[in-house]
Order: structure tokens, then C-alpha cells, then sequence
């Protein structure tokens, strides 16, 4: 059986890294280089590589650019065949990086997600699964059908809502039916309702608030916990947060508390900032509890 079913975004990534602060409105000397992306995918790989049961639900387009993307996935060891084959280009995310490895600007066309319906979802798939990962790329629609077919079956969900206008746009569906688990930063945050408390009334039993390098803040039925990053070298910010909520879910599919499984989820985001690739190729359930 699936133990974990991600439904979401799968992209090229294509990251810009410059070797001085960025200089806007004109050209910047750096480096580029191009690796597997997408929120959904992202999360689906690092938990087949941390031992975890995954499948992918994603559109990829029918060019060269999606072959790979299936190819390296599926190498990693996730189930790969919901992913739809969709006419015209695969997403692409363009990230532009400072010479520190922060984030200077993002730019994501997902049109080739856009296309993945709710007719398109086998809710057997999902209605199986032990935990339902929801990217909040996804359109909305698609994002409440998954959510649906989850909850009616008892499958816990866990909400990623991935930017500040995408949570705004996933906003209203929140409180129409329970979510287990829901991910926002500050600024999703407020446009999801502005609190921890406003969510669990809404239905939501988990509230992490991952606060970049202030740590986190998961707030539940047992009160807050606040949690510090875990300290090492930044090499590359992204894919961060998806090894994070990866290694969170794998964790308590392990059997460890909420708030383990976050201490968890912060040790394999430093191992992952302290590497160029977006997902470790490296990345084991060993390594991660080095790091704890």
C-alpha cells in the first residue's frame, strides 16, 4: 500500500545564482543550472528517499522536459504513474538566488498543473493512502476534490499552501471540511485567517508556522511548541520547506509525536540548504536523525 499520495506541482527548476547582490533592472553576472522541481514533486521524492511509500499526482507536458522529470523521479523511487501526460510544455520555475543562497526573486509558470482536474484523480489512490499531501498549486477544484475524497475515506490531510496569493486563493476552502495538518508561513498565515486559534476553530488540528531562519511554531490540542532551526552551513534555500514537511510526515508515519517529527522536518531542511540540489540525492532516514 501507498503510504503517502502528493498531489501537486512538478516542474523543471532552473536556478539563477549571482555573484554579487542582485542589481535590479539590469543584468547580473552568476551561474545557472537547471534540476527536478515542482512543491508536490519535491515533497513525494524526499520521502521515498527517506523510506517512505509515495506517490505522485501531477501533469507534466508531453516534451523532453517531462520525460526527465518522470525519469529522475521515478529513480528516486516514487510511484509516478498518476502523473498525467498533458499536451504542450512542462512547468518551470525560475529561482534567483543571492551569493549567500537566499532567495532573491521566484517566478513559477504552472500551466501544465493548471490542466489537472478533479476528474483527472483516482480517489481509490487517495481514498488508500495513510496521508494525503495537497500542494497548494493546484487549482481549486482539483484541491477540494483530492481534500473530499481523503477526509470521507478518514485519510489525514496535510496542507501546503506555497505562497502568500496562493493561500489567499485556497482561503475560503478552509472550514468546509476538516485538515489535519496545514503549513503556512507569516504571510500565508494571515490571509488563511490570521491565527492558529482561527484555523483550529475552522477544523484545523495542526497549525505548523515555519518562521525561515526564527524556527517554527506548531501549534495543536496539546498548546504550542516553538522549534529552532537547526544550525549549518546555507548553500541553497530551496526545497527547504519541502524536505521539511517531507521529513515531517515521514516521521510520524514512523510513529513519533507532532512535535518530534517537526524537530525532524527542521533537520533535513539544514541538510538540504547546506546542499545546491533542490532534493539531497544522499538523503536517508540515517542522515537526517545524524542531524537531530
Amino acid at each position: 500500500m501507498t503510504a503517502v499520495v502528493v498531489v501537486g506541482g512538478a516542474n523543471l527548476d532552473l536556478k539563477a545564482r549571482t555573484t554579487a547582490v542582485v542589481v535590479p533592472g539590469t543584468s547580473n553576472p552568476g551561474s545557472l543550472a537547471t534540476s527536478p522541481g515542482g512543491v508536490g514533486r519535491n515533497i513525494a521524492e524526499n520521502l521515498a528517499r527517506l523510506g517512505t511509500p509515495t506517490a505522485l499526482v501531477a501533469a507534466v507536458g508531453q516534451d523532453l522536459f517531462g520525460d526527465d522529470l518522470l525519469g529522475a523521479t521515478a529513480a528516486a523511487g516514487v510511484d509516478v504513474s498518476a502523473v498525467r501526460r498533458v499536451p504542450g510544455a512542462t512547468g518551470t520555475y525560475l529561482a534567483v538566488l543571492e551569493p549567500g543562497g537566499e532567495l532573491s526573486v521566484g517566478v513559477s509558470d504552472m500551466a501544465a498543473t493548471a490542466t489537472l482536474g478533479p476528474e483527472h484523480l483516482d480517489r481509490a489512490l487517495l481514498a488508500g493512502a495513510d496521508l494525503v499531501v495537497l500542494d497548494g498549486n493546484l487549482r481549486a477544484d482539483t484541491l477540494a476534490a483530492a481534500w473530499t475524497a481523503a477526509t470521507e475515506a478518514g485519510v489525514r490531510v496535510v496542507l501546503d499552501p506555497v505562497s502568500v496569493p496562493k493561500a489567499a486563493a485556497l482561503a475560503h476552502l478552509v472550514g468546509e471540511r476538516p485538515l489535519w495538518c496545514v503549513t503556512p508561513n507569516s504571510g500565508e498565515l494571515a490571509v488563511l485567517g490570521g491565527s492558529a486559534s482561527v484555523l483550529h476553530a475552522r477544523g484545523v488540528e495542526l497549525v505548523w508556522v515555519r518562521r525561515g531562519a526564527e524556527g517554527s511554531v506548531l501549534s495543536g490540542p496539546d498548546g504550542e511548541l516553538e522549534l529552532a532551526t537547526v544550525p549549518g552551513e546555507v548553500v541553497d534555500v530551496t526545497g527547504a520547506g519541502d524536505a521539511m514537511l517531507a521529513a515531517f510526515c515521514h516521521a510520524l508515519l514512523c510513529g513519533v509525536s507532532p512535535g518530534e517529527a517537526a524537530a525532524y522536518g527542521h533537520a533535513a531542511a539544514a541538510l538540504t540548504v547546506a546542499s545546491a540540489d533542490t532534493v539531497r540525492s544522499d538523503l536517508t532516514d540515517e542522515l537526517v536523525r545524524s542531524r537531530l
